[in-house]
């Protein structure tokens, strides 16, 4: 939900529809993109059809800790 919610407010209304079609574990290697990069990677993520972790991880270019957890 903290990430739906995130990418709600980050990307622009075109694609706001396409949250939805984004699985758990995108999400996951989602957040540890900086705000700036979201939308670009966001898009390549569901245009390509990348589900691997590992690989949306190492298109990040700007990493955001994710210092919340614990």
């Amino acid at each position: 939900l903290e990430m739906r919610l995130r990418l709600k407010a980050l990307l622009p209304p075109e694609m706001q529809p396409q949250i939805e079609r984004l699985g758990v574990g995108q999400l996951i290697a989602l957040r540890f993109a900086s705000n700036e990069e979201l939308p670009a990677l966001t898009r390549a993520v569901l245009a390509e059809n990348i589900r691997d972790r590992r690989v949306i991880k190492k298109r990040i270019k700007n990493w955001q800790a994710d210092r919340l957890r614990c």
